[in-house]
């Protein structure tokens, strides 16, 4: 009982899929496996595009700028010649994030794994971004605290961060820097996040928007059918 009302709830236009060939019977435990499989391609992809060198600091949609609020503070230091300084802040900060994307895999890898029918469900009947969604809700608090120390550990290094997060503290009493930017290894990490789960949900409307094109009978029984 459980296993029709699971695919007449995911595929209400299964039928459909019969026109290009045989009928997929679409079983509870198939049903969450293409989940866990687009789950798990959104996340390598993610990782991989982003992990590489040049991953952040290459790409303009996710390149990680000083925060607005410290814009003014930078020009003042261009203008007195020590634009390098500013330079080479921003190129640790991306160069921090790229670092910390591997680590976040094994916390990905978990959330598939543990990933229920209910979970399921939502993904699949959601938006064009429930997989980010659920990454998002599952894993970001975790992730958080895992990539930390390692961007803190590249940050670290120019004594131009340090004099970031004294600025940026100032800043943030005065409303001109928003609290969560008030440190450099915070601002850095949530920036990483945000791009990564971005990734993620730039492969999930691939997946959605050409089931077929992944290769995965699976993938295209799940999403094939919407």
């Amino acid at each position: 009982m459980r296993r029709r009302e699971f695919t007449s709830m995911l595929l209400p236009g299964a039928a459909a899929l019969g026109a290009a060939g045989p009928a997929f019977a679409l079983g509870e435990g198939q049903a969450v496996a293409g989940v866990r499989e687009a789950l798990a391609r959104g996340a390598g992809v993610a990782i991989e595009s982003l992990g590489r060198p040049g991953g952040f600091l290459d790409d303009p949609a996710v390149r990680i700028p000083l925060p607005a609020g410290l814009q003014r503070a930078a020009d003042g230091l261009r203008a007195i010649g020590q634009g390098r300084q500013v330079d080479e802040l921003v190129l640790a900060m991306n160069r921090a994030a790229e670092a910390a994307m591997p680590g976040a895999r094994p916390l990905l890898m978990e959330a598939v794994r543990s990933m229920s029918v209910e979970d399921a469900l939502r993904i699949v009947r959601g938006g064009e971004t429930s997989v980010t969604d659920f990454f998002a809700a599952k894993t970001r608090s975790a992730l958080s605290a895992r990539l930390l120390p390692v961007v803190a550990a590249q940050t670290g290094r120019l004594q131009l961060a340090a004099r970031y997060d004294a600025i940026a503290r100032r800043g943030a009493l005065f409303g001109f820097v928003k609290p969560e930017d008030a440190s450099v290894d915070r601002y850095v990490t949530r920036r990483a996040l945000d791009a990564l789960y971005r990734r993620i949900g730039d492969e999930e409307r691939r997946i959605r928007a050409d089931p077929a094109g992944t290769g995965s009978a699976v993938l295209r029984a799940v999403f094939g059918g919407r």
